[in-house]
């Protein structure tokens, strides 16, 4: 009884110590009234009802209850949950440095990441981990995250990984180290162009430092246009993306606008303070955005267009412009609480509409999207005058409402996979066979193609290697038909050599290859070649 009376003072000490940050004048006059009804509730229930009950989930059922009443975004985050969105935002943690997939009950590294303690210690991409400090992990449907907790652990202690390569089984002793979490996937010039191309899957606090060491890599091999993908990107750190857009836009431009609409009012514009490339400053841009770019994506986004700095290529995009303010709770965990909203240059809300209390209307927006035809024709996205802005520099017509609309649509790409080729992507089928064929033939292949661009002009895919796939096929009870496997087979062969260039060369040559297929990368491609 005293565990649970304690927790019930600890959260009123909780809620008494956020409200002490507030100003009294801003407090409705039941204020304490309300705290009082909640921390009586939960006492009440947790000394008298019928059955033991978890005083702390009781808490954060009631923080959950009181949350999912007002906007989509602001929400309780538990103490696992928020150090692993924090070490996500700081762009590292304390673990081996590998990426891995699961695949058919056994832990695939699928990428060793350089100079990290696996690198150091000998794994190799490939490689299968069947035990981590001994106990067994293979064959037994593992979850993913039980997996990151075995992996990772305090910088500077050890883990022993049991490693089937080929036959052959390796125990390695791995000292945990400080591994970085990359926000950019992919940094390259694309062949035979001057067109530079990255790509970020966030915004953290290491993504501008990424993306300058990228900009200035580029700019040394003769960059003279930038492609920046931001497509899957959901944001993260706005400073991250305020830098990035500092990079392209003048000092002293605005970048976006920060306000409420409630006591206390303010209305903050953040502008572009300085930048070290400045020969980024005239670099023509394009910006590639999708329905699932969202927060700092569209701020950066925003910004660009707005300016006229750049053509943004895609479709429309998320559409999540509220500002959350993190408030510790002594557990460890936080309540992320919208305070504000974002506001382009220009004067668009990011955000898109929502009813407070219906979250489910709000998740379910991407899917009424496509069921509306947005995501596969620019026409059936109505806009009312109401909604038009105009652009800084040239007046251009662009849209509020929510997310940023491309200046060139690019539909969904709904090219028809035939029953064969869906069921080997969905049972992983090519993947698989990949770890047997490299063991054997990583060394032939590196020293046959000892540069990237000599393996993807003249490799190619052994029938052997389709042999594989089909056995592996039939044992995960696919259907094999020849006929549809002669359709698609020039495509499968395509990604398993992507698959294979990756494992060889890495990312970006992975990238280079992939992107070939990608309708909005080649449209960039497209307009940057017609400018020149």
């Amino acid at each position: 009884m005293m565990k649970r009376k304690s927790f019930t003072v600890m959260f009123m000490l909780t809620i008494l110590m956020v409200s002490s940050s507030l100003k009294a004048q801003f407090l409705p006059p039941n204020y304490k009234e309300a705290i009082d009804k909640v921390a009586h509730s939960i006492a009440a229930i947790s000394q008298l009802y019928v059955d033991t009950v978890n005083t702390n989930k009781l808490a954060e059922d009631a923080i959950r209850g009181v949350l999912s009443e007002l906007d989509p975004h602001s929400v309780y985050i538990n103490a696992d949950d928020n150090k692993e969105e924090m070490n996500e935002l700081e762009g590292k943690f304390s673990g081996v440095g590998i990426q891995f997939n699961m695949l058919t009950d056994t832990l695939y590294v699928v990428q060793v990441i350089p100079g990290g303690p696996c690198e150091k210690a000998g794994l190799l991409a490939g490689d299968r981990i069947m035990k981590v400090n001994g106990e067994n992990i293979a064959g037994l449907k593992v979850k993913n995250s039980k997996i990151m907790k075995l992996l990772r652990g305090p910088k500077g202690t050890q883990v022993t990984l049991s490693v089937l390569r080929g036959k052959r089984q390796f125990d390695y002793v791995v000292t945990r180290g400080e591994i970085p979490i990359h926000s950019r996937d992919a940094c390259y010039i694309i062949p035979d162009t001057k067109i530079g191309y990255m790509r970020f899957n966030r915004f953290s606090m290491t993504t501008y430092d990424e993306f300058e060491k990228g900009a200035k890599k580029l700019l040394e091999e003769g960059m003279d246009k930038l492609i920046i993908d931001l497509r899957f990107n959901g944001g993260g750190i706005l400073d991250a993306a305020q830098n990035m857009a500092g990079a392209f836009l003048p000092k002293g431009a605005k970048v976006l606008t920060v306000k409420n609409n409630r006591p206390p009012y303010f209305s903050q514009d953040l502008l572009v303070e300085s930048a070290s490339l400045p020969a980024l400053k005239k670099i023509p841009l394009i910006i590639l955005i999708n329905e699932f770019s969202a927060s700092a994506s569209e701020i950066l986004t925003g910004a660009i267009q707005d300016w006229d700095r750049g053509l943004v290529i895609g479709r429309r995009s998320f559409g999540k412009g509220l500002v959350q303010r993190p408030i510790p709770l002594p557990d460890g965990s936080v309540i992320r609480l919208t305070i504000a909203r974002y506001y382009t240059p220009s004067g668009r809300c990011i955000q898109k509409p929502y009813v407070k209390g219906d979250s489910r209307s709000y998740e379910e927006d991407i899917l009424n999207r496509f069921k509306h035809g947005e995501l596969l024709h620019s026409d059936s996205i109505a806009f009312p005058d109401s909604l038009k802005y105009k652009t800084l520099s040239k007046g251009r017509t662009v849209y509020g409402g929510g997310g940023i609309m491309p200046d060139i649509f690019i539909p969904l790409d709904t090219t028809k996979q035939n029953d064969l080729e869906k069921a080997l992507l969905m049972t992983a089928s090519l993947v698989r066979v990949l770890p047997h064929y490299m063991d054997k033939e990583r060394k032939p292949l590196l020293k046959k193609y000892p540069i990237a661009s000599e393996f993807e002009a003249s490799y190619h895919v052994p029938n052997s290697l389709f042999n594989e796939v089909k056995k592996v096929a039939l044992e995960n009870d696919v259907k094999w038909d020849d006929k549809l496997f002669a359709e698609a087979k020039s495509k499968l062969a395509f990604l398993l050599k992507c698959y294979i260039a990756r494992d060889l060369y890495g990312e970006d040559v992975f990238y280079s290859m992939i992107n070939t297929l990608d309708k909005e990368y080649n449209e960039a491609i497209k307009i940057f070649s017609e400018k020149s």
